[in-house]
């Protein structure tokens, strides 16, 4: 792989300044770039900022952070002018997954953009495709999905769209490792990219059990946790199949996936909840019961661990040729 970037040298913009895009700028300025974020949204404008600097506490009470917490804030403009906009090489939207409130961002980013800006989506949903042909400069669009927190994960997708240009996805890859990922580069556009189609697999087998009244979902949950929960960090799915046995996988795969779900509707439970409004622990009402006590403390719980698993992740990374740190 070619040298990493230098951040320092190069401006970035975040467009939208909710829970993600507050996370992807944190994560930014950790980095040492200098950001410009836009708040389209005016509770933003004033919420957005907070999060930042809090999110960043975080990180430096994590030891994350090489410089202090002022220190990368003062590379920080948040404002609702697109035009500050102007200098940033790489631009990254952040807003809701509505494609008509898309078009319009885009069209704003490119009124003011650099002619060699690169501009990013961080949709889960939305077919990078598609997403391009709403700006001028297809070649230079592509996707760039992050994970919830952003400055505490290890994860990062990248994926052209059928008019990506090679060079543009390869630049933003090599920036990526410099931001202290290990970053996916999907050359082509697949619905759902990667981590969506493995996760709403998981997500069918476990409703589907507990749907049928077959386990319950605090049993699902822990047998999820303990099993794969513990290894998945480490080597992925892959290299366990390696290390288990490719035989014993095979017998496996022959008695069990003609006996996995297959259903393509929302689960009847799933529907009951939307229909309840149930919100989980922004309500207290979900699959488990919470008390606003409970709620702020599985807050609490998530932020530390995604510190303790970013700090492990760090200690064992990805090696194609050679194991590591044993």
């Amino acid at each position: 792989m070619a040298a990493q970037l230098n951040p320092a040298a190069i401006p970035v913009g975040v467009v939208g300044l909710g829970l993600m895009g507050s996370s992807i700028v944190a994560s930014l300025l950790m980095s040492g770039h200098t950001e410009v974020g836009i708040a389209p949204l005016p509770d933003d404008l004033e919420a957005g900022p907070r999060r930042i600097r809090e999110q960043l506490v975080q990180c430096a009470a994590a030891g994350l952070l090489a410089a202090t917490v002022e220190e990368c804030l003062s590379r920080l403009t948040v404002t609702d002018r697109y035009s500050a906009l102007r200098d940033c090489r790489l631009l990254q939207e952040c807003v809701v997954e509505k494609i008509d409130i898309k078009k319009l961002v885009y069209r704003k980013i490119a009124a003011v953009a650099a002619p060699d800006a690169v501009i990013t989506s961080n949709t889960s949903a939305i077919p990078i495709s598609t997403l391009q042909q709403l700006v001028p400069t297809p070649e230079r669009f592509l996707g760039l999905h992050w994970a919830e927190p952003a400055y505490a994960t290890r994860f990062l997708e990248i994926t052209c769209g059928d008019q990506t240009a090679p060079e543009h996805a390869d630049w933003v890859f090599r920036l990526a490792h410099s931001w202290g990922k290990e970053p996916t580069l999907l050359r082509k556009d697949i619905r759902g990219f990667i981590t969506n189609r493995l996760m709403y697999a998981v997500y069918r087998e476990m409703l589907h059990l507990v749907e049928k009244g077959l386990v319950t979902a605090e049993d699902a949950d822990k047998a999820f946790r303990y099993d794969a929960g513990s290894w998945m960090t480490l080597m992925g799915i892959f290299r366990r199949m390696d290390y288990t046995g490719l035989e014993d996988a095979a017998a496996v795969f022959r008695y069990w996936f003609p006996r996995l779900s297959n259903h393509t509707g929302v689960p009847l439970i799933m529907r009951r909840m939307v229909r309840e409004q149930a919100r989980g622990i922004h309500d207290c009402n979900g699959f488990y019961a919470y008390t606003p006590q409970d709620a702020r403390r599985w807050e609490a719980a998530f932020a530390g661990f995604n510190h303790d698993i970013h700090r492990l992740a760090r200690l064992y990374p990805y090696n194609p040729v050679a194991p590591v740190n044993v």
